[in-house]
């Protein structure tokens, strides 16, 4: 099935779609300025399915669709394809040699479900999603070279690890004020320090909206006025940032306020248009002047009711997990842009607000379900979907997946001694840093297409990251194994399986005839292992 033929099948799901977003924009909100409440969140809590009703769910809901279509869905995965992509989704680097072999070796019927529990109380899961979420939150402009980024990286770290529920993570991020240093969350304001700014961070993000276009006039393809835009934008007119180059300078924290009146002032566009304060549903917002304005905002946009809120993280969550959103573009959910699945997606959504906006919860259904769990290998009928799942997306990895698996097959690099490497550590240019930069595409890159150029592939043929000595090649580990069990070593480390007969039999061989050193041989092998379209794919 082409991406031709699906538009048109989808047309029906289309209008379906756009009626229900439109009747559920007609709700009205009350813009009361609190922080949603636990008790609420437990309350939600006690109408949730579990993780294995959800995925059952989601699974009669794509397949139903595949069935609707003639299209046939892919085997169940392997264990050793589960097993990588489940690591990689989830804490953001492949497994090691140890915990490849223990899970392919377990007899376990429930390892699976088991795994994804265990990934999810990893402390790595936090770290992998603070670096998806502080690239999209601080934008790498020249107005930010001097905003020290770790801060709210850490913030998102303990908030994700702690499982805080989205709703409420959002609210603390949108109405923080204070020092940096005490609170990690005023980094977004410091990175989008205009009303202008916050609002096309904050439609993007949390509503699912491109709203910028009606920044300069009204929008040409939705409903979005010009009006609706600076309505948005007037929720944030009254909060201070100080300017992180300045206070860089100063040698003092930055910080943000939110002042009793809004600033007389402001670094926008010169589009601006001075309007009331206005909610996206487009109900005026009941604003105290002397009181901040952002908790209003933030618990509208936080509200369970709100017919946005949930649907642009599921959405964007399934987008992580699958390469693709229900709805294309994530950041653009309304308009010509209808979700492939239209009752699975409101299905999600109303889910998740019953779970109490619980992002573990959500991944949990979704890794559990027996569309995560098929195969990436197309079978007779379903080579053209890309649509429908039939079968399992292929995605690159991202830099940051990339540089740590490497580190985690070849051992941490230790940076040189030298005046020129602690100033750029000082200012947080690590090697980490320094990778992820050089292999970072663009912006909203698509996760299922190979971006990389010559520059990229010949750093990974010849960079440091490849030419280190492994722990894998230790001296005296290669001198007391047997080459087969060396090689089967090297492939579990680096591709999370076992070297086929053929594989295993030819590599044997190469050590063999290798005319130089026995552990050069090793060597070889492990580079052309880390420098496979295998090793770079997250399948």
């Amino acid at each position: 099935m082409g991406i031709g033929s699906a538009f048109l099948r989808r047309s029906v799901a289309l209008g379906m779609s756009l009626l229900a977003v439109a009747s559920l924009t007609a709700t009205t909100y009350v813009g009361a300025a609190e922080r949603p409440k636990a008790s609420k969140a437990k309350e939600l809590k006690r109408r949730a399915l579990s993780a294995s009703q959800w995925a059952e769910r989601i699974d009669r809901f794509i397949d139903t669709r595949l069935k609707e279509e003639g299209i046939p869905p892919s085997p169940r995965c392997n264990d050793a394809e589960f097993l990588r992509r489940v690591y990689l989704d989830l804490v953001g680097v492949i497994p090691s040699e140890e915990e490849a072999r223990r899970f392919l070796d377990s007899r376990d019927p429930d390892k699976r479900r088991k795994l994804v529990d265990q990934l999810l109380a990893d402390p790595r899961y936090g770290k992998h999603l603070a670096d998806i979420w502080q690239a999209m939150l601080l934008p790498k402009v020249s107005d930010n070279r001097r905003l020290q980024r770790e801060p709210m990286y850490q913030w998102l770290v303990k908030n994700f690890n702690a499982n805080t529920p989205w709703n409420r993570m959002v609210y603390d991020l949108l109405t923080a004020a204070g020092p940096q240093s005490k609170n990690g969350a005023v980094s977004f304001w410091l990175g989008n320090r205009t009303p202008d700014k916050v609002t096309d961070t904050v439609s993007k993000l949390f509503l699912g909206v491109q709203l910028q276009c009606a920044q300069c006039h009204d929008h040409p393809f939705n409903s979005w006025k010009q009006d609706t835009y600076w309505g948005m934008a007037a929720f944030f007119v009254k909060v201070r940032p100080e300017n992180p180059n300045r206070a860089a300078k100063n040698k003092k924290s930055p910080g943000v306020t939110e002042s009793g009146k809004p600033r007389r002032r402001r670094r926008a566009s010169p589009t601006a248009k001075n309007v009331p304060a206005r909610f996206l549903t487009g109900e005026p917002a009941k604003l105290d002047q002397a009181k901040p304005f952002r908790p209003v905002f933030a618990r509208w946009l936080t509200d369970p009711a709100n017919p946005f809120f949930a649907r642009a993280i599921v959405n964007r969550t399934w987008a992580r997990l699958f390469g693709t959103g229900i709805v294309m573009p994530v950041d653009d959910m309304v308009g010509v842009n209808e979700p492939t699945h239209p009752e699975l997606l409101q299905d999600l959504s109303e889910q998740f607000v019953a779970s109490g906006f619980d992002l573990k919860h959500l991944t949990r259904a979704i890794c559990n379900s027996a569309t995560y769990q098929r195969t990436s290998k197309p079978i007779t009928g379903n080579e053209e979907d890309d649509l429908l799942y039939s079968h399992m997306t292929i995605k690159v990895l991202t830099p940051e997946q990339l540089y740590d698996s490497l580190q985690q097959v070849v051992g941490k690099q230790t940076p040189k001694k030298s005046k020129g490497r602690k100033q750029r550590r000082r200012r947080g240019r690590s090697p980490r840093d320094a990778f992820v930069a050089f292999f970072r595409i663009k912006e909203e890159a698509d996760p299922t297409v190979y971006e990389a150029g010559i520059p990229q592939a010949l750093r990974l043929m010849n960079g440091p990251e490849f030419n280190r000595r492994s722990y894998l090649l230790d001296p005296k580990r290669l001198r007391d194994s047997k080459p087969a069990d060396v090689i089967e070593s090297l492939y579990l480390a680096t591709l999370s399986r076992r070297p086929t007969d053929a594989e295993k039999d030819r590599l044997v061989d190469f050590v063999r005839d290798y005319q130089g050193k026995r552990s050069d041989a090793f060597a070889d092998i492990l580079w052309a292992l880390l420098n496979s379209s295998e090793f770079t794919l997250n399948r």
